[in-house]
């Protein structure tokens, strides 16, 4: 293979990334879907490529063994279009559900933010975490709405001036297709839960949309806009002493007032990214309402949970709150 020329991964489907060769002309290095990944240097070709099936790894035409280990569980995952703008979305339902058993609570899942896609054809870490709430009973949804990565500038800057609202809307569009889809989803019992971003959002879906949403999980989340990095909210938001509307319009203190729903809060006291701060005020102003409200805070963790244990009880206690929000018995 000729040295010359730039190797570029590119999307054509959200869903999938592809490398590509320019040397006068684009090529295409890999067609299969998935989440290709590598790199072309002095004849030398690189290739990652992740599957549904799996991973290999290869040099020019050299394989290269790879053994990850396997999930306890399948991450038996469907990924659709949800709706009129083909939400690209992740479905993740209970295996041991049949027709004629009760309809599912249904429990959203996402990012949905701006920087990161969730939804890829591959079987992405992160989809454990899913398939195991969904084993709980649920049926778990994933979608990738307007902000996010991987549709083109236009589709990312459709949150500019509102980080919430079109958000939040392109998450009850896919709820609404999926029930549709399926026929067995308890539209009386849906919750959503989040980090970062998507606690923020989960906490917005509770406070904004109490007629969709019964309860919310929301970790590490933005709670007043002003206070995160400049830099990165000004890409969304504008100046502050400019857009002043925007940044209370994205925010979620000035309507702590208005939680009718159960929510629960969780937040990292060493988080250095989202300040723990955001979630304390946000406790403190529920709590000055009068609103109910439940708030986990872990002592040494940082905005990524390190602590094995810690990840798995956590993951037991935010179970435990939507079973009892929403009704959800354990499974046989």
């Amino acid at each position: 293979m000729s040295s010359a020329g730039i190797a570029l991964l590119a999307q054509t489907e959200p869903t999938e990334t592809q490398l590509y060769l320019y040397d006068d002309e684009l090529r295409p290095l890999t067609t299969e879907p998935g989440v290709n990944d590598g790199f072309v240097a002095e004849g030398t070709l690189l290739l990652d490529r992740r599957t549904m099936t799996g991973r290999r790894i290869a040099i020019n035409s050299h394989r290269i063994e790879s053994r990850p280990e396997r999930p306890h569980l399948e991450l038996d995952v469907e990924l659709i279009k949800a709706g009129p703008d083909e939400l690209r979305t992740a479905v993740f339902r209970p295996s041991w559900h049949r027709p004629g058993m009760p309809n599912l609570p249904v429990l959203l899942n996402p990012y949905a933010g701006p920087g990161f896609q969730l939804v890829m054809a591959y079987p992405a870490p992160y989809y454990a975490v899913s398939r195991w709430f969904a084993e709980q009973g649920f049926v778990v949804i994933s979608a990738d709405g307007r902000g996010t990565p991987g549709r083109g500038p236009s589709y990312e800057r459709a949150v500019h001036g509102d980080v919430k609202g079109p958000a939040l809307d392109d998450q009850i569009a896919a709820l609404h297709h999926v029930a549709e889809r399926y026929g067995d989803l308890d539209l009386e019992r849906v919750a959503l839960r989040g980090w970062s971003y998507s606690g923020f959002l989960a906490a917005a879906a509770v406070i904004h949309r109490p007629d969709v949403f019964r309860a919310g999980i929301a970790g590490a989340p933005v709670t007043d806009q002003r206070q995160y990095d400049s830099y990165w909210k000004e890409r969304f938001l504008g100046h502050p002493d400019e857009e002043p509307e925007a940044y209370r319009r994205g925010s979620l203190l000035p309507y702590a007032t208005e939680l009718t729903r159960p929510l629960l809060i969780v937040q990292g006291l060493a988080d250095t990214n989202v300040w723990s701060s955001h979630a304390l005020r946000l406790s403190g102003a529920l709590s000055a309402a009068g609103k109910q409200h439940e708030l986990i805070v872990l002592p040494g963790e940082g905005h990524s949970i390190s602590d094995e244990d810690t990840i798995a009880n956590l993951l037991h206690r935010e179970l435990d709150f939507l079973r009892r929000t929403l009704g959800v018995p354990a499974p046989e």
